[in-house]
């Protein structure tokens, strides 16, 4: 117990006093000054390592390095392993998108209400006829020459909101309007008021034969929905 006591309080000093240990001397010298034998000269109680000396535990990244050439078979399995999570990752990515695109993608029954395909054979000159579109009720007429040549002649001074009736028909033999009145979203009438078109009974509005306003409140003409004819006869709205 005393050569331990003895050997417990010298190594601090004997530590202290020495910054580099030679290879080879150093703990043997201390463990024989505590067994009772003589002082170590100062010189040989150097060698205490460095500790870059000692080396590293961990050395996994050697041991258990993969060499390309004496185990191939190793890095190819990697190779796919990584592949084979990446390719995972990606798909989840795609069908993850492919959900969010598909949630705010109208359905079947809103893009069969999108279109709507009339025919106008039956239509007589100089009558109207009302349809729905998207839940909107349309207003279609069919002008006579006189009715054409009569909206065309207007000068656009005297509209309120001047719109030529080249810019509102697809087709000059027939007008296709929404009939909704912008004035507060009435709903006119046909083949009535002072100009025998449209005319909303609400509030007074009078719109012409191009279904453009010429009297009373509303501030617009009736608007003219998206439409094409696919025929001379037979329109697409939508």
């Amino acid at each position: 117990m005393n050569a331990i006591r003895r050997a417990s309080a010298l190594a601090p000093r004997v530590v202290g006093r020495s910054q580099s240990l030679r290879p080879g001397i150093g703990f043997d010298a201390v463990r024989a000054f505590a067994a009772g034998g003589a002082s170590p000269p100062a010189a040989k109680i150097t060698g205490l390592p460095e500790i870059h000396e000692l080396g590293s535990i961990d050395n996994a990244h050697f041991t258990e390095r993969t060499s390309a050439i004496a185990e191939p078979e190793r890095r190819a399995f990697t190779y796919f392993a990584l592949s084979g999570v990446r390719f995972a990752y990606a798909s989840m990515a795609r069908l993850m998108v492919l959900k969010a695109v598909s949630s705010i993608s109208p359905s079947a029954e809103v893009l069969a209400l999108a279109f709507s395909e009339f025919d106008l054979t039956d239509l007589e000159f100089g009558k109207s006829v009302t349809v729905k579109w998207r839940g909107k009720p349309i207003f279609i007429r069919r002008r006579t020459s006189e009715e054409i040549e009569e909206v065309r002649s207007v000068s656009m001074d005297h509209l309120r909101d001047q719109e030529a009736d080249e810019e509102r028909v697809a087709n000059e033999n027939f007008i296709v309007v929404v009939a909704i009145c912008p004035h507060l979203g009435c709903v006119p009438v046909t083949e009535q008021g002072d100009y025998g078109a449209f005319f909303c009974p609400c509030h007074g509005s009078h719109y012409d034969l191009s279904g453009r306003i010429r009297k009373g409140p509303a501030p617009l003409n009736l608007e003219v929905p998206p439409y094409k004819f696919i025929d001379d006869q037979v329109i697409l709205m939508g």
